[in-house]
C-alpha cells in the first residue's frame, strides 16, 4: 500500500452512499490523499456533467475523472471554463442497439448522452434519474448521432429480463452493464473504466504497480483487475468480489475509508 500512487474510486455506492450522501470521514481520507501527493481519480458510470460536480465536492479540481464507464476522460483544471475539459471521449453508432431493444421492448425508455451537457430522451424517465439538461427528441434523433453512452430503462421489466434481452439481440458491438430497476447502460465496445484508467495511468507517469482501485458495481470489474490492488465494497455481489484482491466495508460503514487510510500508512 506505502507505494500506491494512483487511486481509481468508484462514486455511488462506494465514496457515495445511495441517497447521495459523501460522509465527512470519506471527504477527509480524499483530501489526506490528495495533500499527499497521491492521483485520486473518479471512476464512475456517471456523464461528465455529474461526475465533475461530485469530484469538486470533494475537492478535487486538478487532475483526472474517468466518466460514463470509461467513454470519456475529463482533465480537471481551475484555470479551464467551468473547472474541466473533455480530454479523450469514445463514440459509437448505437442505432442498431437502440432499435433492437425498441423491438423487444416497445415501451421502454432511451437516453443518448449529451456530452458535457445531460440528456437527449425519447420520453421523461422517472423524476431524479435523469441529471443535467434532458431534453426530449423523436426517437430517430437518438439512433442517428454517434453516442458515448446510452441508457434504456424499461420500468416494468426486471434486470434478468434485461439480461435475457440483452443475450437475445447480442449487443456484441457495445459493453453494457445491467443495473437496478431494469436499466441498461451501453458504451462502445471495448471501453471500460479500466481502459480509461490505462491511458490515465500513463498520463501521470504511475507504474502499473502503483495503482489502487475501489468499486462496488459489476461495471466495476475490470477496474478491479485491472488495478494492482483491486478492493470490493462489502455490499458487492459475488462477480465483483471475485474480481477483487480483497472485500472492505459495505457503503453503510464507510468502508472505502479504511482503505483509503491504509495507502496514507
Amino acid at each position: 500500500m506505502s507505494r500506491t500512487r494512483l487511486v481509481a474510486l468508484d462514486v455511488d455506492g462506494t465514496l457515495m452512499s445511495y441517497d447521495g450522501v459523501i460522509s465527512t470521514d470519506v471527504r477527509t481520507a480524499v483530501t489526506a490523499l490528495v495533500d499527499a501527493g497521491v492521483h485520486v481519480v473518479l471512476a464512475t458510470g456517471r456523464s461528465v456533467h455529474s461526475a465533475v460536480v461530485v469530484a469538486h465536492d470533494l475537492g478535487l479540481t486538478h487532475g483526472w475523472a474517468v466518466c460514463s464507464n470509461g467513454a470519456v476522460t475529463a482533465r480537471l483544471d481551475p484555470e479551464v471554463e467551468g473547472g474541466w475539459a473533455v480530454a479523450r471521449s469514445v463514440t459509437f453508432d448505437a442505432g442498431p442497439a437502440l432499435r433492437a431493444i425498441a423491438m423487444e421492448i416497445p415501451d421502454a425508455l432511451f437516453a443518448v448522452e449529451d456530452l458535457g451537457v445531460g440528456f437527449l430522451v425519447s420520453a421523461h424517465f422517472p423524476p431524479g434519474e435523469m441529471s443535467g439538461r434532458v431534453t426530449v427528441v423523436p426517437f430517430d434523433e437518438l439512433t442517428s448521432a454517434p453516442a458515448t453512452r446510452v441508457v434504456i430503462r424499461a420500468p416494468q421489466s426486471t434486470p434478468e429480463e434485461f439480461h435475457e434481452i440483452v443475450e437475445r439481440v447480442g449487443l456484441h458491438e457495445v459493453s453494457y452493464a445491467v443495473g437496478w430497476s431494469a436499466w441498461l447502460d451501453l458504451t462502445p465496445g471495448g471501453v471500460s473504466k479500466a481502459s480509461a484508467l490505462e491511458e490515465v495511468r500513463r498520463d501521470v507517469g504511475v507504474e502499473p504497480y502503483e495503482t489502487l482501485a475501489v468499486g462496488d458495481g459489476e461495471n466495476d470489474v475490470e477496474m478491479l483487475r485491472w488495478a494492482a490492488c483491486g478492493v470490493a465494497m462489502g455490499h458487492a455481489t459475488d462477480v465483483v468480489r471475485a474480481a477483487a484482491d480483497e472485500v472492505t466495508g459495505a457503503i453503510e460503514d464507510d468502508g472505502v475509508v479504511e482503505v483509503l487510510r491504509r495507502v496514507l500508512r
